[in-house]
């Protein structure tokens, strides 16, 4: 495994075959295992698969957990070489952003509720960091994962009206035993919190299955499973339509229930498609 620090050698590295790329923030775990799965199958037997791992400043909001967010950066080395993974791109903050820095990527339709709503800015600072990566590593691919879905949206959204040459692969959310999300900030939680955590998965299993229609009543019944578990505290649940990511009135072909729920300090998010 390749490993690169600064954009000097990621530019000049040289590859014969196609690249797919699986941009992550490190803490690397079972998800992005199965990202790299899907990144090597798509990278066809002379591909090749790189990984990013960069904390992005950009996307945190004020107080956020920016500075305690995990950097396990020996265990990630070790967690990408056993992966099978071919390059690894591993960044400091210097170098890939100047002190005066000046420009940035934002997305303004598709960011405007939910995430980008509860967290200002957050998407500018995904879109900047990801177009930064490409232009960087140029990869003929890019791996995200379903968990992540209204920013998985967004990156298309922007590989669309900004014409990257770059394949954008979309891979399911994997879940715990207890249907749990994976995710990078679970290991935040105690272990009571932890416990609790799975009922964010019950929750859009019971929407998903109730047979209800209208919004009120799926996120009605999304809410009030939630709200079981005594530790959750509701950020939003809410029923959009999966292209636009705005509100609609009932379930129907296009639509997803998404769901960000604090328990402590930790804020978790999970959706479910419905229709």
């Amino acid at each position: 495994m390749k490993i690169l620090t600064t954009v000097v050698e990621a530019r000049v590295h040289r590859r014969a075959h196609r690249q797919v790329l699986v941009p992550t923030m490190g803490a690397l775990h079972k998800a992005h295992a199965e990202l790299i799965r899907v990144a090597r199958q798509n990278a066809v037997p002379n591909g090749e698969v790189a990984v990013s791992v960069f904390v992005n400043p950009l996307q945190f909001e004020p107080g956020g957990d920016y500075q305690r967010y995990p950097r396990p950066e020996k265990a990630d080395e070790e967690f990408c070489q056993n992966a099978g993974v071919d390059l690894l791109f591993l960044p400091n903050v210097a170098e890939m952003y100047a002190e005066d820095r000046s420009v940035f990527v934002e997305e303004s339709s598709l960011s405007k509720t939910l995430e980008g709503k509860s967290r200002p800015g957050h998407f500018r600072g995904v879109c900047t960091v990801v177009a930064k990566l490409f232009n960087i590593l140029a990869p003929d691919a890019a791996v995200f994962g379903e968990k992540d879905f209204q920013q998985l949206a967004i990156v298309c959204r922007m590989v669309r009206d900004l014409n990257f040459k770059i394949d954008i692969i979309a891979v399911p959310t994997m879940r715990e035993e207890d249907g749990l999300a994976c995710s990078s900030r679970n290991r935040y939680l105690n272990d009571e919190e932890r416990k609790q955590a799975a009922i964010l998965h019950k929750a859009l299993q019971a929407a998903a299955n109730a047979g209800k229609k209208s919004t009120a009543d799926v996120v009605t019944l999304a809410r009030n499973v939630i709200n079981e578990a005594p530790l959750a505290r509701i950020d939003y649940v809410e029923l959009v339509d999966a292209k636009t990511f705005q509100p609609i009135e009932m379930v129907g072909p296009n639509s997803v229930l998404m769901l960000a729920v604090f328990f402590g300090k930790t804020r978790l998010i999970d959706n479910i498609r419905l229709g």
